[in-house]
């Protein structure tokens, strides 16, 4: 295995973001496809604005672009793992019809991401019953993931129960490695713990899946200072792309490619694109990319 192994993709976030639908709305999915393809990865990440799959699969083809994954909210504890498991059925059946390879997962029962809150100060946490309802919930998902050829890859992120390494620990050590994989976020988890080697070093094995979002230390300083939300956070700048800020990605490839990882390393960035062009800063991240991590 070795850096043929890879593949590289960017998430349409830095053009559309799902959470916040009036931003970027001009950007058209054709302008989307077009600009990864000018910027030179070889694919993307399912946006909320994307079409069928048929339709999809077409306009991927046209480029010859493919899907990595798509992010999946789960709420297993909320709502049951029922209900949750009927949702993830035809989520993994769009997948599948794209040939994608992961279905990423995170738990969004008591979420503060979207609301406006300090995401820095105030994200919620799980009994001991809940966290048991999380990790046999997320069995069953894996095993339906499993079924449709997907992996799911758990998403720990910023002001969800599943952030800190320390969760992440619990998470990896209550399910089952064949059923429930991980998705290493470099920013996620810099942002939440201010290092992000010892997640990567501690559970290299369960990890499928892989974001690469820089971070501008800076931006992150003031946001906690002044307890800004989730999202006030990244529309003031805290995300970019590699090579932006404060990240070492070198370091994070050569651990990835030590252990021999081969799968998709995804660009992700959320920012506001009438900020932060979104073709401008894909070819950056290209760039960088090209010149310090695969030179």
């Amino acid at each position: 295995m070795g850096k043929q192994d890879i593949q590289w993709g960017i998430a349409p976030i830095g053009w559309r973001n799902d959470d916040i639908p009036e931003i970027g709305k001009a950007n058209t999915l054709s302008h989307l496809l077009s600009d990864i393809v000018v910027a030179g990865f070889e694919g993307t990440e399912v946006g909320g604005f994307f079409p069928d799959a048929e339709t999809l699969k077409k306009e991927i083809e046209l480029r010859n672009l493919k899907i990595a994954g798509q992010w999946f909210s789960s709420f297993i504890v909320r709502d049951g793992i029922e209900k949750a498991s009927e949702a993830f059925h035809k989520h993994c059946t769009y997948l599948k019809k794209v040939n994608a390879a992961v279905a990423v997962v995170s738990e969004q029962t008591y979420s503060i991401q979207g609301l406006a809150q300090n995401v820095f100060a105030n994200k919620p946490t799980f009994s001991d019953e809940e966290w048991k309802q999380l990790t046999n919930g997320l069995h069953v998902l894996g095993k339906i993931a499993n079924s449709y050829g997907l992996k799911l890859v758990y998403h720990h992120h910023l002001g969800t129960v599943v952030q800190t390494l320390e969760e992440v620990d619990r998470l990896m050590e209550n399910t089952n490695p064949a059923m429930v994989h991980l998705l290493y976020d470099t920013g996620h988890i810099y942002a939440s713990d201010k290092e992000y080697m010892p997640l990567l070093e501690k559970h290299i094995d369960r990890i499928k899946h892989v974001h690469f979002k820089d971070i501008r230390d800076n931006v992150m300083q003031t946001s906690k200072e002044n307890g800004t939300s989730f999202q006030s956070a990244f529309l003031a700048g805290m995300f970019t792309v590699p090579g932006d800020g404060g990240i070492d990605f070198k370091k994070v490839f050569d651990k990835l490619q030590e252990h021999n990882y081969c799968g998709w390393i995804v660009v992700e960035a959320e920012q506001d694109p009438e900020i932060a062009h979104p073709l401008e800063y894909a070819i950056m991240a290209r760039k960088y990319i090209d010149e310090n991590i695969l030179n």
